[in-house]
């Protein structure tokens, strides 16, 4: 294949995933409607949808044995997220108003996953029992946003633990209702889900193998094409959601969108194809992106915590340190 067929099916496979993926979202929505998801658990529907091209181009590299690639999409893509959904959507909104009790709550979740990725990608762990570590937080806090504070008085938590995370919960999901609207669906929805899904695979395997071969063409680094081009490409239709609801002033729904599509990249397409693809050895370059996606995470989750929100200030210093990281990626490679 030529360098330039390449080129057109790079972009084709990058317009065709993307379109597929929104379509995948919608549909997804309905049919989570239909069976009584909460807003919280159709927010994470929806972020699962959308996360489908970062993840199925993440395992198609890992099966290939690219796995500098398959690793770098995943946590540049959560790096990209962080400075695109937070850091960009604050700048463009002046302010993301955030409760406390939901920084705290889907905070600690997401620096957890954050910390067991770290150990993983640098050898202190064994990445199935990173994976079995990161579920061990990730399955209740899924309960909890199906069920909300309710399961917890149920099994024995105390009545005023169980209050403030319905309390958490509640304050998301208001944001949630007004962001997520989808009129409950029906067999045809499912079967469109489907087929979108495919088409997303498809776009996916297709992009993935010609950008690679690309970067191999103009000598780029695999963690290079993975860790800055696939992973930003890949988050566009994230990006976009997030600052839509960021400029709503929709700040529960923002932060629940950047921080649950980077739990769902990391557990579906890094921790559960490498325990058993497995990861490799990890370049410097790897461990570079997982800091940055680490350390991005805390910076992020500090200065929510600290000021109820992130204004401008905030949001610069997100960007900042995703261009810094870029820079030192380029640098090193």
């Amino acid at each position: 294949m030529s360098t330039s067929l390449r080129v057109v099916v790079f972009v084709a496979g990058v317009c065709v995933s993307l379109a597929a993926s929104w379509l995948l979202v919608q549909r997804l929505e309905r049919v989570g409607k239909r069976f009584g998801f909460s807003e919280a658990l159709l927010g994470m529907v929806a972020a699962l949808a959308a996360d489908a091209p970062e993840i199925t181009t993440a395992v198609t590299a890992l099966l290939d044995h690219n796995r500098r690639i398959g690793a770098g999409v995943v946590l540049g893509s959560n790096a990209f997220n962080l400075a695109a959904l937070l850091g960009l959507g604050a700048l463009v909104a002046g302010a993301i108003a955030l409760h406390r009790r939901v920084v705290l709550m889907n905070g600690a979740v997401a620096l957890w996953v954050a910390a067991m990725t770290l150990l993983a990608v640098f050898g202190a762990l064994t990445v199935t029992v990173a994976l079995l570590l990161v579920l061990l937080v990730f399955m209740p806090y899924l309960v909890l946003l199906g069920a909300g504070g309710a399961v917890l008085a149920r099994v024995g938590v105390g009545a005023r633990a169980a209050g403030w995370v319905a309390q958490a919960i509640g304050e998301e999901e208001l944001e949630l209702e007004d962001a997520i609207h989808p009129r409950p669906g029906g067999l045809r929805d499912g079967g469109a889900a489907l087929i979108a899904l495919l088409v997303v695979v498809g776009a996916s395997v297709a992009m993935e193998q010609t950008g690679a071969a690309l970067g191999r063409h103009w000598a780029l680094a695999p963690i290079i094409v993975g860790g800055l081009v696939f992973a930003a490409v890949t988050s566009l239709p994230n990006a976009v959601a997030g600052i839509y609801l960021a400029a709503r002033g929709r700040g529960a729904a923002t932060l629940s969108t950047a921080l649950n599509s980077n739990l769902l990249n990391v557990i579906g397409g890094l921790l559960i194809p490498a325990s058993i693809l497995g990861l490799g050895s990890p370049s410097a370059e790897t461990k570079l992106v997982a800091l940055a996606y680490a350390g991005i995470t805390a910076l992020a989750l500090v200065c929510a915590f600290l000021d109820s929100g992130l204004r401008r200030t905030a949001g610069a210093a997100i960007i900042i340190a995703y261009a810094a990281f870029a820079i030192a990626l380029v640098a090193g490679a």
